[in-house]
């Protein structure tokens, strides 16, 4: 078989899964699962801010939540199936360069390959957790380092991670900002009393998870400037660090609300968003 007629085969497989039901089914449950993981995120922080127990945490203290709960392991393994549906979902997009509503740039299929790589990435920690609930699961962003640090080159590719999540908090702002994000769902179908909180939703998220990502990218060039694993953070960490900061409770409280309203966003995304 030819190379040109070896690489056609699977883009014809994956043009037709496209195409399928099967593949709208796992693209909009991926939405749903993104907005209950950082609706979690968000609500126990505020709740932290406001003095109604609640904590600083991340996915996987997310996901740990979900299986605290009445009937949490079948919530967990939803949630599993939705962020794998989202991870296939945004690795066709970035192997295609189109779904069956809109296509990508370049750089849109760059994003959309590392942003599958984390939720699939996600997703395993998930079914770790939905399988054994008594393990430490990933770890913490220093202990990551730590073990990065440990490799050849492993200083330079913490700071190549801090550089992307730089990246990711620059287009997460511009998108916010600018509502690029418009252009990715279909406007003219969402109900006119849903579309402007759609609007603030989208923008105000975004904003606060270019925040977060830009704090994370931070501490992580720092860390591998400094050579100092212990200096890099998480989604939690930078959350500690606003909370534990001036005006800690006020800031924490602000991008609380804003994960919460990205939350909202993904809710509605997951109906009208251009798949």
């Amino acid at each position: 078989m030819q190379p040109d007629a070896a690489l056609r085969t699977p883009r014809r497989a994956g043009e037709g899964f496209v195409r399928t039901p099967a593949f709208a089914v796992l693209s909009r449950a991926g939405f749903v699962a993104r907005a209950l993981v950082y609706g979690i995120i968000g609500v126990l922080s505020f709740d932290l801010v406001i003095g109604q127990g609640g904590k600083i945490t991340n996915q996987q203290g997310a996901f740990r939540t979900v299986a605290a709960h009445s009937f949490g392991h079948v919530l967990l393994a939803a949630l599993a199936a939705g962020l794998g549906g989202y991870a296939i979902w945004r690795l066709v997009r970035a192997a295609l360069g189109h779904g069956r509503e809109a296509a990508d740039s370049g750089v849109e299929r760059a994003g959309a390959l590392g942003s599958g790589i984390v939720y699939a990435l996600l997703c395993v920690v998930a079914v770790q957790i939905l399988t054994a609930p008594s393990t430490s699961g990933s770890g913490s962003a220093s202990k990551t380092a730590s073990d990065v640090f440990a490799w050849p080159a492993g200083r330079w590719l913490i700071g190549v991670a801090g550089v992307v999540f730089a990246g990711v908090a620059v287009y997460q702002f511009v998108r916010g900002v600018r509502q690029k994000f418009l252009k990715d769902s279909n406007t003219a179908e969402i109900p006119e009393a849903v579309k402007p909180w759609f609007t603030v939703f989208g923008t105000v998220g975004h904003v606060a998870r270019a925040i977060v990502f830009g704090m994370v990218a931070a501490f992580l060039v720092k860390a591998s400037y400094d050579y100092k694993a212990d200096e890099a953070i998480g989604l939690d960490g930078a959350l500690a660090k606003l909370y534990n900061g001036a005006y800690g409770g006020l800031l924490l409280g602000v991008v609380a609300a804003g994960l919460i309203a990205f939350a909202c966003f993904s809710l509605v995304e997951a109906r009208y968003r251009r798949i």
